[in-house]
């Protein structure tokens, strides 16, 4: 069901295949086999995604002005795509990596789910003030790094939710303050939202890292320096939402430690 929802590319399709395996599961209609070896079909991308929008390079992203009527519909598109990116990040971890405890592939169900709300309030946000999904060019960052980890589960729970989308819970307040001052109280709604799910999405990210850290033997804090210079990762910038991030599971120790490190 993971994998069916990821290669979907029409997005009111993926949201309902997410939402459909988070309910099924709480209800008890779908199980979880941890052992299954589930493959896509030759041929078949991904993950599944529309047509538009365009995917340019990211330094060639155009910049947004919210209080300008075409610049703020292309920023709460901007988001749109990182939680629609964010939707076939976590049914990817869900179908990908086997083995592992139960808990991984139903926190990772619920990340799903819970993205997949996120990226239909921006939707019908973006539709009340007469744009669409796919109307605006978008880059592929976090799908970029997903491909990099795919072989590596380690890897893959350090630098997606504890760095790129880690990365959203810094930006968020400037962000829905920019919204808020172009009187868009509905976005900023939203963006509290946002801010509230991530930190829970980011803390199970750091639940699985230490996990997987604790079974290969290596310490958290060493690993992920070498593993964000092995694959390649961007360099995290200050500044950074402290206290959203020790809710997440960041320790006050590595706080400190990415405060020297960024400067």
């Amino acid at each position: 069901m993971a994998l069916a929802a990821l290669i979907e590319p029409d997005p009111l399709r993926k949201v309902r295949l997410a939402l459909t395996l988070r309910a099924d599961l709480d209800a008890g209609q779908t199980s979880i086999d941890p052992a299954a070896d589930v493959q896509p079909a030759a041929g078949i991308a991904l993950p599944g995604r529309p047509e538009r929008p365009e995917l340019i390079p990211a330094q060639q992203m155009p910049r947004r002005n919210p209080r300008d009527p075409r610049g703020h519909a292309a920023l709460l598109h901007s988001i749109a795509h990182i939680e629609f990116n964010a939707i076939n990040l976590a049914l990817d971890a869900v179908w990908r990596f086997p083995h592992l405890p139960e808990d991984f592939y139903r926190d990772w169900i619920r990340v799903a789910a819970e993205e997949a709300e996120h990226f239909s309030l921006l939707r019908e946000h973006l539709q009340g003030i007469g744009a669409e999904y796919g109307d605006f060019p978008a880059h592929n960052g976090l799908w970029d790094m997903a491909e990099k980890t795919r072989a590596d589960l380690l890897a893959r729970m350090a630098l997606v939710p504890r760095t790129l989308e880690a990365r959203g819970l810094d930006v968020n307040p400037s962000i829905r303050a920019k919204l808020a001052a172009a009187g868009d109280q509905r976005g900023a709604e939203i963006l509290d939202r946002i801010l509230a799910d991530e930190i829970g999405h980011v803390a199970i990210g750091n639940r699985w890292y230490h996990w997987a850290c604790a079974r290969a033997g290596r310490p958290p804090i060493t690993a992920y320096d070498e593993l964000a210079a092995t694959f390649g990762a961007p360099r995290i910038k200050p500044p950074f939402n402290r206290d959203a991030r020790l809710k997440a599971g960041f320790s006050a120790e590595e706080m400190d430690w990415l405060e020297r490190e960024s400067h």
